[in-house]
């Protein structure tokens, strides 16, 4: 599976972490920027992370930046993005279950690179349920439309 990656300043370093282990677990890295520590606007690798999965480059992304709450934000500007702020295993994987996320943001200044890693393995290991959740996400990607 080929996930594109992308972080801000903020979220760098756990990004680098999340990287290297995703690598290791076998995963294709699409590494959307930044590529250190200079402030920068995270709104601009929201769109690097959100176009490649619009577009099937990556079939999954992730955004890290100081919260996750930006990225998510700016993600879910985007047609077909569902963008998920999350800081717990528990909706690492109900947002994959139940609302069909296709970007998981996190926070480095909200996370420690462990539980990083183990929300990141949750999110891109659990499947969409399917059933009574693809009414809802229909229902709420024809907000979008709207």
């Amino acid at each position: 599976m080929k996930i594109a990656i992308g972080s801000d300043h903020a979220g760098y370093s756990l990004k680098e972490v999340v990287k290297a282990h995703l690598a290791e677990e076998g995963y294709e890295m699409c590494d959307k920027g930044t590529h250190d520590t200079r402030s920068c606007h995270y709104p601009v690798y929201a769109e690097a992370v959100g176009k490649a999965v619009q577009s099937g480059e990556a079939e999954l992304g992730i955004l890290i930046c100081g919260t996750g709450i930006g990225m998510s934000m700016a993600a879910n500007k985007m047609k077909g993005i569902r963008a998920a702020a999350v800081s717990d295993c528990f909706t690492a994987e109900a947002t994959r279950k139940h609302n069909n996320a296709n970007i998981l943001c996190m926070g480095e200044r909200t996370l420690g690179p462990g539980l990083a890693c183990r929300i990141a393995d949750i999110f891109l290991t659990t499947a969409f349920e399917g059933g009574r959740h693809q009414t809802r996400v229909d229902m709420m990607m024809e907000l979008e439309r709207q």
